[in-house]
């Protein structure tokens, strides 16, 4: 059985929305994408490389596969490119129809199903990158096996955050931390069941 990891940049008060640069989801006005860049240092870089060394494929939203196909398949030797053009990729969507990035695969119809399906299956583990919705639809679903979340020392008061109203309650597991030279806590969470009865 594959575990489904998900790696997520978010602030302190718990947005992950556009960590990568100004247009990269301006939705409802959000204005502060990019905040994410100026905190990488080589710790970081570092646990990037450690992240995508290994044999992955990648389970995303349509949004963030949009991002994703405009950007990495033009980057050359680029390492996080090399080992993102080399994944398949497992879309969610209900509205394209065409896949142009190499190695990218159309999930459609009822999408816990069919996450599940693809967990049960051989093959290596599977990466989500941002995919927000997503997200939210596979933890209330209890479908994530870890989640590494890389927590910036900053508050942004709006954007769309990774536990929204509507998750349900659970707990989770620090397995591993480290933080680097910016003040980025790069925390490793497992599920630790339901949160016990008072």
């Amino acid at each position: 059985m594959r575990k489904i990891i998900a790696i997520t940049q978010v602030t302190l008060d718990g947005v992950m929305q556009s960590p990568g640069g100004p247009e990269e989801d301006p939705r409802n006005g959000f204005t502060h994408g990019g905040w994410a860049m100026s905190f990488l240092d080589n710790v970081a870089n570092h646990a990037i490389g450690e992240t995508i060394a290994g044999e992955f494929d990648m389970l995303l939203g349509r949004r963030t596969y949009e991002i994703f196909a405009a950007y990495w398949p033009h980057q050359g030797n680029n390492p996080i490119a090399k080992a993102f053009n080399k994944a398949t990729k497992y879309v969610v969507t209900r509205s394209l129809d065409q896949l142009d990035w190499q190695n990218s695969q159309h999930i459609g119809g009822d999408v816990v199903d069919a996450v599940r399906r693809l967990k049960a299956s051989d093959g290596p583990d599977l990466h989500i990158w941002g995919s927000g919705e997503l997200l939210q639809t596979l933890i209330a679903a209890e479908l994530v096996d870890e989640h590494r979340l890389w927590v910036f020392p900053l508050v942004l008061g709006e954007g769309k955050r990774l536990f929204e109203n509507g998750v349900p309650p659970l707990g989770l597991t620090l397995v591993a931390t480290r933080a680097t030279t910016t003040g980025v806590l790069l925390n490793t969470y497992r599920p630790a069941g339901p949160l016990p009865k008072v």
